[in-house]
């Protein structure tokens, strides 16, 4: 009988982790759309593909496939948030997943900020994957910002370190920014909770995998953070009426299996104002 109960259990272990596994491989591919109620005139969209957390040790995406799911699909910028690998023999896999996205052609380039995994590595390794992630086109940004114009409207995109690490820096982040619309990418989401000084319009982010094993809750993920409590794990969310979003990431990390989540890709289309207005309004809700 024992022997029974024993083979009964193994059989369901066993289906238990091959329907995880099997999860792994079906990528979900989102359309997020982010409206700005404070100018409700002289909008452009502007398409963002978003990605985070690669694990590149446990994912089940090929770089081929990658393109293949995303190819013909008009794409202003690319967004990586963080968490690419945390091995330094690993470092070499990330080369042709970073091809497959320059094919795809982002006519504002590519960026991408680090997460903790990434931070594993020792300092020479991590430079070696910081050096790839530049010489492949992909803006590495850790406490900075950049602005870029869109159709006469400015664009600041906002790279914040990586907070469960204690490398982000909001003062420095936000430094000499001028007016435009604030897009954050950073790779912890709790970062928001510490912003009710630093204005951003979207915020990007990662680090959760959406729980990964996601049965019957994510409990594993409770010391990972206030915002796991508030039930923001993963998608779209508004803190103090502003958005932003936790990407369920492509990649696994510890096991390859994923137990109610999945891996995921989104794309995220923003309504852009102009620079002028943006700093009109910000006058205007000061002057009241």
């Amino acid at each position: 009988m024992t022997y029974a109960i024993i083979a009964i259990l193994a059989i369901l272990l066993g289906f238990y982790f091959y329907r995880g596994y099997k999860n792994t491989h079906s990528v979900a591919i989102n359309h997020i759309k982010i409206d700005n109620p404070d100018s409700p005139t002289n909008h452009s969209s502007f398409r963002i593909l978003h990605i985070s957390d690669l694990h590149l040790e446990n994912i089940s995406i090929t770089p081929e496939r990658l393109y293949q799911d995303l190819k013909n699909k008009p794409i202003d910028l690319i967004a990586l948030t963080g968490d690419f690998l945390d091995r330094k023999r690993t470092i070499p896999k990330l080369a042709p997943y970073l091809d497959a996205l320059n094919k795809l052609n982002p006519v504002y380039g590519s960026y991408a900020i680090f997460g903790n995994h990434d931070y594993v590595l020792r300092h020479k390794h991590f430079n070696e994957l910081k050096d790839l992630l530049n010489d492949r086109g992909f803006k590495t940004m850790q406490n900075e910002h950049e602005q870029i114009v869109v159709d006469g409207k400015a664009l600041n995109i906002i790279g914040i370190d990586d907070a469960s690490t204690n490398r982000s820096d909001l003062e420095k982040s936000y430094d000499g920014l001028k007016p435009g619309y604030n897009l954050v990418l950073t790779h912890d989401p709790n970062l928001v909770l510490d912003m009710p000084n630093y204005h951003f319009d979207y915020l990007l982010s990662g680090h959760f995998h959406g729980g990964q094993i996601y049965w019957p809750k994510p409990y594993h993920l409770v010391k990972m953070g206030k915002l796991v409590r508030m039930n923001m794990v993963k998608g779209l969310h508004y803190h103090n009426g502003r958005p932003f979003y936790i990407s369920e990431g492509l990649g696994q990390t510890a096991v390859n299996i994923r137990i109610g989540s999945r891996p995921e890709i989104t794309y995220h289309d923003i309504q852009l104002d102009a620079a002028e207005e943006k700093e009109n309004n910000m006058n205007d809700s000061i002057a009241g």
